[in-house]
């Protein structure tokens, strides 16, 4: 059963797809080249070096994890943009 709408916001309300779009492909670069430099320092890391390797892995490992969660978001989107048509009715961007 359909719950019955509280808000004030429009009945058609959508978020802007091109600039989540956008957003996550900016994620996406900046997010791999951190894993890439992150596993590079960890490689070239000593033992006694601060921080450790191990700290310098798990974090690229979070930022590699990251950068999977933003090709799926644009995935996600890029589906979503072809099956609503080329334009948004909400981006005023939009050509």
């Amino acid at each position: 059963m359909k719950q019955r709408r509280t808000g004030t916001e429009p009945v058609t309300a959508q978020s802007p797809l091109r600039l989540r779009r956008t957003l996550a492909a900016g994620a996406l670069v900046l997010l791999v080249a951190a894993t890439v430099r992150l596993a590079l320092a960890a490689h070239a890391a000593g033992a006694h070096d601060s921080p450790s390797p191990t700290v310098l892995l798990v974090l690229a490992v979070v930022c590699g994890v990251l950068a999977i969660a933003a090709v799926i978001d644009l995935v996600v989107l890029t589906r979503r943009l072809r099956q609503t048509g080329k334009t948004n009715p909400t981006d005023k961007n939009a050509p």
